[in-house]
């Protein structure tokens, strides 16, 4: 984790991002900021993982709707394969799902395109000083999901083995198809599984399930 006290003098940033407007805007304003500097700028997560090894960056600005494998996906390939890369998510999305599974990706903040230029730019820097950085309205999404949640004092689901294991898998950011791979399973049974899951936590959404299992001390 870095502190402020040993930030480098430059902030390398990568940035993955397919719309090109967007990719070449970011990179203006980073490389036009003093203390920062865009040093790779890729149009899809497969080019950015053939590539960004080559000279890592410091901070990686993740888009989650690419062409062909998604930012999330990305994210825990490139947390395994690089885990000294800070990963930032930048994208449209604001629902729960995504949003969890960025953060059980290995993601170290989550913000909004519409985020101003000069909080965006405070945001790499916080990530860098071992923040979190949200959006507002992200962030209130990630504390009411929590919230929603008080577990009883002897709190028994009677989940089965595999159930756990999914929601552990879950928890780490798999989505259900590598969830399934993971557990030798086909996706209907791992959505059989899921509809378990969902009756005896009396949740509605796979983010919710994670969320009250985390809470509920269930996974780890």
């Amino acid at each position: 984790m870095h502190s402020t006290a040993s930030l480098p003098d430059v902030i390398e940033v990568a940035i993955i991002e397919d719309r090109p407007e967007v990719r070449e805007g970011l990179a203006l304003l980073i490389n036009s900021t003093e203390g920062y500097r865009c040093t790779q700028r890729f149009g899809s997560m497969e080019q950015a993982l053939g590539e960004i090894g080559r000279h890592p960056p410091h901070v990686a600005l993740i888009d989650i709707g690419l062409p062909g494998m998604s930012g999330i996906e990305g994210v825990r390939i490139l947390k395994q394969r690089y885990p000294k890369i800070l990963l930032l998510i930048l994208t449209v999305y604001k629902d729960d799902d995504r949003i969890f599974e960025a953060m059980c990706a290995g993601a170290c903040g989550y913000l909004l395109k519409k985020t101003p230029p000069a909080r965006l730019l405070e945001s790499v820097k916080e990530v860098m000083s071992g923040g979190a950085p949200m959006s507002p309205e992200v962030a209130r999404r990630v504390v009411e999901l929590f919230r929603r949640f008080h577990p009883p004092a002897d709190a028994d689901y009677r989940l089965s083995p595999q159930e756990l294991h999914l929601l552990k898998l879950l928890g780490e950011g798999h989505h259900y198809k590598t969830a399934a791979a993971e557990m030798g399973l086909s996706i209907h049974t791992v959505g059989f599984h899921m509809r378990h899951i969902y009756e005896k936590l009396q949740v509605h959404s796979k983010s919710e399930a994670v969320a009250k299992a985390l809470r509920d001390g269930l996974i780890r």
